[in-house]
């Protein structure tokens, strides 16, 4: 049966590529690929002739009709992105969507991902963890994200461009706390990255420039003790707005703490205010 094969590629060193891989692209009667440029290199290194055909976020609707029209006729398409597994941050999303709603098959050819691959060599917890991706460019946007992820115990994973890293790092530190943190950059490439430390550090080490997209695994938050104790929670009241928190935020935070009301630990501020 026809099908849509969903095929990974290298993120970088163009030998890592499945065997199952070359044989999907060389048999496709199509094959999309977010940069045509880019991917004709891969093709060209593996000796697979065909003419790929550019599929990105602005033609990816177009580009469904000829799709479902290839599967009905029962050819077989291969979508490929950039680098590594399509759809991951990558266009694809409303391809596939289509060609399930149509009933046809769409097949996984695995293969590299950034990240897993940053995840692997992190040295941090790799179970569970929360791919992000890029975080989102309007500041409130990106705040009330990084709010919500404040408190989760798994790793984060990130994708930033080489330009808006150090900024990054640095809100993430504002935000979640001076976390330990991996950076990689050029993953497979000759000038392959990781750089180890907390975020601030990491901040001020990619401060000045920086090339090659970026992957950043952040620790998840430590698990925080249930308080319990009145007379405990009256001193994490007290250190949290010795710290400039406000009662608003002090509430917040104590709440998800403790699990108690945000209205009762709020009259509580006020009352020792």
């Amino acid at each position: 049966m026809s099908a849509l094969h969903i095929v990974a590629t290298p993120i970088g060193n163009l030998e890592d590529i499945t065997l199952r891989a070359i044989r999907v692209l060389g048999e496709a009667d199509w094959v999309l690929a977010e940069d045509t440029r880019r991917t004709r290199v891969l093709l060209d290194r593996h000796g697979i002739d065909v003419k790929p055909a550019s599929l990105h976020a602005h033609n990816e609707a177009s580009r469904v009709e000829r799709v479902l029209a290839t599967l009905a006729a029962g050819g077989d398409v291969a979508l490929v992105s950039d680098a590594g597994t399509p759809l991951i941050s990558d266009p694809g999303e409303r391809l596939v969507a289509a060609v399930v709603a149509a009933g046809y098959d769409v097949s996984p050819v695995p293969g590299p991902s950034a990240v897993t691959s940053a995840l692997s060599v992190s040295g941090l917890a790799a179970a569970p963890y929360s791919f992000v991706g890029f975080l989102p460019r309007r500041k409130g946007e990106c705040e009330r994200l990084l709010e919500s992820l404040r408190d989760r115990p798994d790793t984060l994973v990130f994708f930033e461009s080489p330009r808006r890293v150090a900024a990054t790092l640095a809100r993430l530190a504002a935000v979640l706390g001076n976390r330990r943190a991996v950076a990689t950059r050029e993953l497979t490439k000759r000038y392959e990255q990781i750089a180890r430390g907390n975020l601030e550090e990491l901040a001020e080490r990619f401060a000045d420039s920086a090339r090659g997209e970026f992957t950043l695994v952040v620790e998840g938050a430590a698990p925080t003790a249930p308080i319990t104790d009145p007379t405990e929670l009256d001193e994490r009241i007290r250190e949290l707005r010795n710290a400039g928190v406000s009662p608003r935020e002090v509430s917040k935070q104590l709440a998800r703490e403790t699990g108690m009301p945000k209205r009762v630990v709020y009259a509580r501020v006020i009352d020792l205010e």
